[in-house]
């Protein structure tokens, strides 16, 4: 009776929350779809062979790294992207010279200046007669209807595609979202988070970064600490390749084709092209500015770049949201293939593996790697550079990670370092933004609560955020996203940055960047890819900007926490037993909590990131609580209760 009473629920529910969407018959639907396809120009602006692309460095050094590659000795340019700008640079001039094909593929486009920005260059290069190919996840493609309408009807040149819709939508709003949690859990958690662009099958980006103002350092509020790679040589054939199988793929659906655009389509007809007047031009006008200056193009990309050997891209297939109905399921095909790809990199360690993720949450398959590793002979050294509560843009993972500190210290041997909200040393220009210094926040406005509100600036940005995009930055669906998705409160206010960036580093010999968080869901539930890369040189580089991060001027240290006189034994097994409930982890006192480096006469400036495992650790690092920066408020208690009662959420976190 309860099921049959759940069914017709949820059926009610569907039935409020699709509305009129779901009322177009096929043959209506195909009437939109043909009328984008008729809208569709073709006139091209230029007759030339190589569409008038921009002459490009980047393209020369790439066809260098491919006549020199030979199929047992391949030749690769690499360069570690981590200035944001440049990343955002990078990829307007790679489109600007594209003379045939640009591929992209992304869990989130936003329509903010740089998404806008890469979205009129993309439909400049269709003009020009560039064949493009986007492919979006649903939960984050743009956020209006209308713009996927007029992409739809743009140019022949141009095709949209997004990746595995459910309710047969681009969009959905808060309440659908809601019901989807419900009625189709399984196809809402099964996303598509690699990211890639390629240009013209030599040269490709892939890494960590969204289309979204965050990812390039031109947030407000906000911004994230990412990292791709851009890669020329061969190696760019394996990424499109990949990117060929999910264009392929039956969950890549066409964006006319689906309910709400076709709705668009049939109601309005085809809409105009879509631009949004930039909400700040200048930043715009000042990086294009560059896009062909031969000076800072030689500086910033050709210089640096590391000339390296063999690379490989590993990633997963369509074929990892498989389901017992499929009828493309293939079991020959590897389920989680990157993840079992870098885990065995992990398992042949020798010395240590440095790893870099922003949210510290791991699956049970990594925990017993881990485990065992720790507890080899000879066990390599294990350094995490991950956030912090108040760097973190997704509180509710960061309660898991908390809850499991003392398992990560004492059984897996992690040496931790949270990032810092306001890091002294990060490749962050904090003139280009125009934000203002951290300084101490404002008081708030009266609440119940001490800390729950945010200024009103960050509220109407939430709000605009939040209620017109159900997904958390955090790279995952999640039913708390209006809450979950936003940093919390914190004691200073000014720019603030977390870690975005997925790199690891084994032995200084192999560096891997790519879109897993080394976390369950890109185990399991997402599709995820990474570029890994046997080279010396280029692992050292790797190693040193993920130090960086981690230096005490950017990163608190996770230590053990001194114990009550007489009383420390019982503290520690009451914390033990506690950690061990997958509910009612009530106890207050924590095996392990924040440590801060103090300068002094007898501790010297450094660099270094600090042992918690070293004798002297704590003659110049000094207790900050366990959530240094953060001020208390309902997201501070929204921790302690995911760490009390949110255990069976892991998997999807």
């Amino acid at each position: 009776m309860a099921r049959r009473f759940c069914a017709l629920w949820l059926s009610a529910a569907l039935a409020l929350v699709l509305g009129g969407c779901a009322t177009l018959s096929s043959p209506q639907r195909e009437a939109a779809a043909a009328v984008a396809h008729a809208a569709r120009s073709a006139e091209v602006d230029c007759q030339r062979m190589d569409a008038c692309a921009l002459v490009s460095p980047l393209r020369e050094m790439a066809s260098t790294a491919w006549k020199a590659s030979k199929p047992n000795a391949p030749q690769h340019k690499v360069l570690i992207l981590d200035d944001a700008p440049d990343a955002l640079l990078a990829r307007i001039h790679l489109i600007r010279s594209a003379q045939k094909s640009i591929d992209l593929q992304t869990y989130i486009f936003d329509e903010d200046d740089a998404a806008q920005l890469v979205l009129d260059e993309l439909q400049a290069a269709a003009f020009r007669g560039v064949k493009i190919r986007i492919l979006i996840d649903q939960l984050a493609a743009l956020r209006k209807v209308e713009t996927l309408a007029a992409l739809t009807a743009l140019h022949v040149n141009l095709e949209l595609r997004v990746y595995n819709p459910v309710f047969d939508r681009a969009r959905f709003s808060a309440p659908m979202y809601a019901v989807a949690a419900l009625c189709c859990l399984r196809k809402l958690n099964r996303r598509m988070h690699n990211k890639v662009l390629v240009v013209d099958g030599l040269v490709g980006i892939t890494g960590g970064r969204n289309y979204q103002d965050d990812y390039y350092d031109w947030g407000e509020s906000f911004n994230f600490r990412d990292r791709d790679l851009l890669l020329a040589g061969p190696v760019v054939a394996e990424m499109e390749a990949n990117f060929n199988t999910f264009w392929a793929s039956h969950r890549s659906v066409p964006a006319e084709r689906l309910g709400d655009v076709a709705r668009f389509l049939h109601d309005n007809g085809p809409p105009p092209a879509p631009h949004h007047p930039y909400r700040k031009p200048e930043r715009v006008r000042a990086l294009l500015a560059d896009v062909d200056n031969a000076e800072v193009l030689n500086a910033h990309f050709i210089a640096p770049a590391l000339s390296v050997g063999r690379v490989h891209y590993v990633a997963d297939l369509p074929i990892k949201h498989r389901s017992d109905g499929d009828t493309q399921r293939d079991d020959s095909l590897p389920l989680g293939f990157t993840s079992r790809q870098l885990m065995q990199l992990i398992r042949d360690a020798d010395q240590e593996v440095l790893l870099q993720t922003p949210y510290l949450v791991l699956s049970e398959s990594a925990q017993q790697l881990f485990r065992e590793l720790h507890q080899q002979a000879d066990a390599p050294r294990v350094r995490i550079s991950t956030n912090s509560l108040a760097a973190t843009d997704a509180f509710i993972t960061y309660a898991m990670s908390y809850k499991y500190k003392r398992r990560y210290l004492r059984d897996f041997g992690f040496e931790i370092h949270e990032f810092k909200p306001f890091p002294a040393d990060a490749p962050f220009e904090l003139g280009a933004t125009g934000a203002n210094l951290p300084q101490p926040a404002p008081p708030p406005a009266a609440s119940a609560v001490p800390g729950a509100t945010h200024s009103r600036r960050e509220r109407q940005l939430a709000k605009r955020r939040l209620s017109e995009d159900p997904v958390s930055e955090a790279g995952r669906p999640s039913p708390f996203a209006s809450s979950g998705g936003l940093p919390v409160r914190l004691k200073s206010a000014g720019m603030r940055m977390g870690l975005h960036a997925k790199s690891m580093v084994i032995d200084d010999r192999i560096g891997v960047v790519g879109s897993h968080n080394f976390d369950p869901r890109g185990d399991e539930l997402n599709t995820e890819g990474a570029v890994v890369i046997e080279d010396a040189n280029f692992a050292q580089h790797l190693a040193a900007s993920i130090l960086r991060d981690m230096a005490p001027g950017n990163a608190w240290t996770i230590a053990r926490r001194e114990g009550t006189p007489y009383l420390s034994g019982v503290e520690f097994n009451l914390a033990k037993l506690s950690e061990k409930t997958p509910i009612f982890d009530l106890w207050p006192i924590k095996y392990a909590t924040s440590y801060d480096y103090v300068e002094g006469p007898d501790c010297p400036p450094t660099t270094q990131p600090q042992s918690p495992f070293a004798s002297d650790f704590r003659r110049c690092n000094q207790p900050v609580g366990d959530f240094p920066e953060v001020d208390i408020g309902l997201k501070w208690l929204g921790v302690r209760l995911f760490t009390g009662f949110g255990a069976g959420l892991a998997p999807i976190l």
